[in-house]
């Protein structure tokens, strides 16, 4: 009996061991060694619009600073121009970035601008000057032991880069 104990004891050592070496790539996660990604807004491009839908794809863009592969569970996200609220969502969209590399990613908006129509056009009367956006959220990464990264990047769009005489 005693010694039965001992082997169930020490069976449970080594698998707790084998557990914890196996999480060895998440160990970046767990010290200070794992850098966030960066996440940006490349691109807007209108798919549809109509007087209560409009329909738009944003692309972003994940950089992966570090030595190891990064998995990319989704991302929580609101777009505003100016002070507008163009959309707010989430992407469930499962990749993996390589080490020290980039991946790009799409999503599709629909999202109703009716009661910020005027505001809109105003902004548009001068498609010279640039418009401000900001793209605030929260990248879920890893697989078992994920973290939630903040997002929040401010930029510039220029209007007539975009709109086709």
């Amino acid at each position: 009996m005693f010694f039965q104990a001992r082997i169930t004891r020490v069976l449970g050592l080594l698998g707790l061991f084998g557990l914890l070496c196996g999480l060895a790539g998440c160990s970046t996660w767990l010290t200070g060694a794992f850098k966030d990604p960066d996440v940006q807004l490349v691109k807007i491009d209108v798919v549809k619009v109509r007087l209560l839908e409009q329909q738009f794809v944003l692309r972003f863009r994940v950089d992966n600073p570090n030595w190891t592969s990064l998995p990319i569970r989704g991302l929580d996200y609101e777009v505003f121009l100016n002070d507008i609220r163009l959309a707010k969502g989430a992407s469930n969209k499962w990749f993996t970035v390589p080490a020290r590399g980039r991946e790009e990613f799409d999503v599709l908006v629909t999202t109703n601008l009716w009661r910020h129509m005027k505001s809109i056009v105003k902004l548009l009367k001068k498609p010279d000057q640039p418009i401000h956006y900001q793209l605030q959220g929260t990248a879920k990464t890893g697989l078992l032991f994920g973290r939630g990264v903040l997002v929040s990047r401010y930029g510039e769009i220029t209007p007539s880069n975009y709109l086709q005489d």
